[in-house]
C-alpha cells in the first residue's frame, strides 16, 4: 500500500462521463458543448493522452454523446497529434447482448461515432454476478476484434481479483494481452481490501489499473468549509451524506495542499498515482483540464502518502459501491 513504499508514478487520463450525462452531471448540449471543446483541447495541450468513454455515456435522445463529441474533437487535430493519443471506450454487456458476436454491432456503432480514432475497447462491467453465461462469449468476442486488428488493445472494467484472474487466462490462451483494467479507486472508495487484492494481482501480471472516480464526484476537491451545490438530485444528496464524514481526510488534502501550494485535486490525483494506477478524472472545464495535468509535475512523498492512508482507514465516508462489481 502507499506509504509503506515507494510512491510510483503513473500517468493521469480522463474520462468524458459528463459528456452527454443529464442525470448525474446536468449536460446541456446547448450550454456545454463549446465549452467540452476547449476543454478537450486544453486536455490535450496539458499532456493528458488517455480519453476514457463508453457507448453508454448518453442514453436515450443522447446516446453515444459522449462518443460523437469526441469524435469530432478529434477529427479537428492535426493526424501527427491524433497518433499520440489512446482512446479506450467501454462496451456495455446489456442482456440483449448475447452471443459471441453480441457486441459487433456497439463495436462498429462506437468506431462510428469516433471516427476510427480507437485504440482500445473495455468490457464495460462483468456479468459474473447475474449472467456468468454471457461474459465468456461476449469476451471471446472482443479478443477477436483483436485478432482480427480491427482494435489494438483489449480492456476490462468492474472486475475483482478472481474474476480478472479467470480473464486473463482465457484471454492468454488466445494470445491477447488484456492491456487495462478500470476500478472505482480513492480517498473515499469502498472496498479497500478486495481492491487491494486487485492492485497487487495486475501489478504482477503487468495490467494497467484505471482508477475512475478518483474525486468521488468532487467531493474530495471541497475545502473545509466549502458549502458546495451540485446541479443535480443525485451528486446533492451524495455531498449531504459525504461532506461531514470526510471532513478530517479533506482537511489533511487541504493541509498537504496549502504546503505544496498546489490544489487538492492535485493531492487527491497523486494519492492514486502513489498506489500504483492511473487515475482517469470527469473533467468539464479548461480548468480542470490544467488542474489535473499540474499533478503530473510533483509527487508525494512516503510521509505524506502514509499521512493520508490512515486518514483514510479511519474516516467514516464511503462512496457507493457498483452494483456491477465482481469478485
Amino acid at each position: 500500500m502507499a506509504g509503506k513504499g515507494s510512491c510510483r508514478l503513473n500517468s493521469i487520463g480522463f474520462g468524458t462521463w459528463a459528456w452527454g450525462n443529464e442525470f448525474v452531471w446536468g449536460y446541456d448540449p446547448n450550454r456545454d458543448d463549446g465549452r467540452l471543446a476547449a476543454t478537450f483541447r486544453q486536455a490535450l495541450s496539458s499532456g493528458l493522452n488517455l480519453i476514457d468513454t463508453a457507448d453508454s455515456y448518453g442514453t436515450g435522445r443522447l446516446n453515444g454523446r459522449s462518443e460523437s463529441l469526441l469524435g469530432g474533437f478529434i477529427e479537428a487535430l492535426p493526424a501527427s497529434r491524433r497518433s499520440q493519443l489512446v482512446v479506450a471506450t467501454k462496451l456495455a454487456p446489456f442482456p440483449w447482448r448475447q452471443g459471441r458476436r453480441g457486441l459487433d454491432r456497439a463495436f462498429n456503432a462506437s468506431q462510428k461515432r469516433l471516427g476510427g480514432y480507437l485504440k482500445r475497447v473495455q468490457l464495460h462491467w462483468s456479468t459474473a454476478r447475474y449472467a456468468p453465461w454471457q461474459e465468456a462469449a461476449l469476451l471471446d468476442g472482443l479478443a477477436d476484434l483483436v485478432q482480427a486488428q480491427q482494435v489494438d488493445e483489449l480492456g476490462v472494467s468492474n472486475v475483482g481479483a478472481r474474476r480478472l484472474l479467470w480473464m486473463q487466462a482465457r484471454l492468454r490462451e488466445r494470445g491477447v494481452k488484456l492491456s487495462s483494467v478500470q476500478i472505482q479507486w480513492s480517498l473515499l472508495s469502498p472496498g479497500v481490501a478486495p481492491a487491494q487484492e486487485l492492485l497487487d494481482l495486475c501489478q504482477a501480471l503487468d495490467i494497467e489499473v484505471l482508477a475512475y472516480s478518483p474525486l468521488a464526484f468532487g467531493v474530495l476537491g471541497c475545502t473545509p468549509g466549502d458549502t458546495p451545490r451540485p446541479s443535480t438530485w443525485l451528486r446533492q444528496r451524495l455531498f449531504r451524506r459525504l461532506l461531514p464524514e470526510s471532513l478530517p481526510i479533506r482537511q489533511l488534502l487541504a493541509a498537504i495542499a496549502r504546503e505544496r501550494g498546489v490544489s487538492m485535486v492535485q493531492v487527491a490525483l497523486n494519492w492514486c498515482r502513489a498506489t500504483g494506477t492511473t487515475p482517469i478524472p470527469g473533467i468539464r472545464s479548461p480548468r480542470q483540464a490544467m488542474d489535473a495535468a499540474a499533478a503530473l509535475t510533483w509527487q508525494l512523498s512516503e510521509a505524506e502518502c502514509f499521512a493520508l492512508n490512515q486518514a483514510r482507514e479511519r474516516c467514516l465516508a464511503r462512496m457507493p459501491s457498483n452494483p456491477f462489481q465482481s469478485r
